[in-house]
């Protein structure tokens, strides 16, 4: 009965995500994960550059993925990758790594999404490195300082230039100026 409900619900979110259309077909749209209790099925959506949906559905403990690609869905099957994902059947094989997916059909690629990712690395006056890797796609940057922890922060609308922050850390910047605070003090700027 639990799985039944849960099946409804994941299929619930596949109708009412493939319902929305899509405004701006320039920009490639996050990737949303939407996760179960016990994480036995995961449901995601993916878009393309042209504004295509790929809706999937894994199933992780059959070892399979459903996917809903411009109505017609499909049914693929895990396969050993060496890192990744991997599913197919005799028509269709989707592999990815973390939100990059690319789905053929007959060998034919038919959907592509890759992260927009863009790799920074600054110095100051003093000595000090900051390497940001910007996931545009997914509106987040992974900031090192000279090499220490990961600092994990999120896109906030910025009047010009970006900003990113979470709880104890904020980016600002513009050009190839940035500028980094750790609870209100600067810990790095160029």
């Amino acid at each position: 009965m639990k799985r039944l409900i849960i099946t409804v619900a994941v299929l619930g979110i596949i109708a009412l995500n493939s319902c929305q259309e899509k405004t701006d077909r320039d920009n490639t749209a996050p990737q949303e994960t939407v996760k179960t209790e016990n994480e036995d099925i995961v449901t995601i959506t993916s878009t393309d550059k042209e504004g295509n949906k790929l809706d999937i559905t894994y199933n992780n403990i059959k070892g399979t993925a459903t996917l809903n690609f411009k109505g017609v869905t499909i049914e693929l099957e895990a396969q050993k990758a060496a890192s990744g994902i991997w599913y197919k059947n005799d028509t269709y094989e989707l592999r990815g790594k973390g939100n990059n997916l690319e789905l053929q059909k007959d060998g034919q690629t038919v959907f592509i999404h890759q992260d927009n990712i863009v790799n920074v690395v600054s110095n100051d006056q003093k000595g000090n490195t900051l390497n940001l890797t910007f996931n545009n796609t997914e509106g987040t940057v992974k900031a090192h300082l000279n090499g220490g922890e990961q600092i994990d922060l999120k896109q906030e609308k910025a009047a010009s230039g970006i900003w990113y922050k979470n709880e104890n850390y904020e980016l600002r910047g513009k050009g190839d100026s940035y500028l980094l605070v750790k609870n209100g003090v600067t810990v790095f700027q160029n």
